[in-house]
């Protein structure tokens, strides 16, 4: 008789442990697919201000956009001919400067709205190039190419802010990076291939949320 009751209550207890796995699970799923539309919220929220505040550029060939391989990533594409860079060179030519002059700033401006700020967690700067050369040389030119950007942006920023307006630097030094890509991701042409892409990355709110959640399970 003791073992009947002590196989029940084994069995009794199995049956409570998986139950509340199931709940957990669901909850768990639940949580995540609200983190992620909210997410995606976001992101089309900051896509909708780039694509209003930057359509001075699309007739000049900017492309602003959704990241089709990651959805919590938003794609700015400068074709060549706004950067021109030389053949084989890195160093941005004067009318590059021009650009980044004012676009910068207006960048910035949007990715460091108090609305948008503290759910952007990177801007990486991306240099592609077409299909000539090796692959050992392309990757080192794009990676330079992509580091001048940055370099200008940076110098474009410490030019036009100061005093309190530093912090806006010290944001976008923190959420701004380099790539070389060499002759990843090519084009239909070799001169849309040859472009400065800045993706922005919006931070998945799933994340912080559910580690502490976790913690105090």
């Amino acid at each position: 008789m003791d073992e009947d009751n002590n196989s029940g209550l084994a069995n009794s207890f199995t049956d409570l442990m998986t139950s509340l796995a199931v709940i957990f699970i669901l909850l768990l799923c639940t949580f995540m697919n609200n983190a992620f539309e909210a997410s995606e919220g976001t992101r089309s929220m900051i896509l909708g201000k780039l694509q209003q505040q930057l359509k001075d550029y699309a007739v000049q060939g900017v492309i602003v956009k959704s990241d089709p391989n990651d959805p919590l990533a938003l794609l700015i594409l400068v074709p060549e001919g706004l950067l021109e860079f030389g053949v084989d060179r890195f160093e941005i030519p004067p009318h590059g400067k021009d650009f980044l002059l004012g676009f910068i700033p207006r960048l910035t401006n949007i990715i460091y709205d108090k609305e948008f700020r503290d759910d952007i967690s990177s801007v990486v700067v991306e240099g592609h190039t077409d299909a000539s050369g090796s692959d050992t040389h392309n990757l080192k030119l794009s990676q330079f190419r992509s580091m001048e950007v940055v370099s200008e942006s940076i110098n474009i920023l410490e030019r036009q802010t100061a005093g309190r307006e530093h912090e806006k630097i010290d944001y976008f030094l923190r959420v701004l990076s380099a790539s070389g890509r060499g002759k990843q991701d090519l084009m239909s042409s070799a001169k849309m291939s040859r472009r400065v892409v800045f993706k922005i990355r919006v931070r998945s709110f799933g994340g912080d949320k559910l580690q502490k959640q976790l913690t105090n399970v």
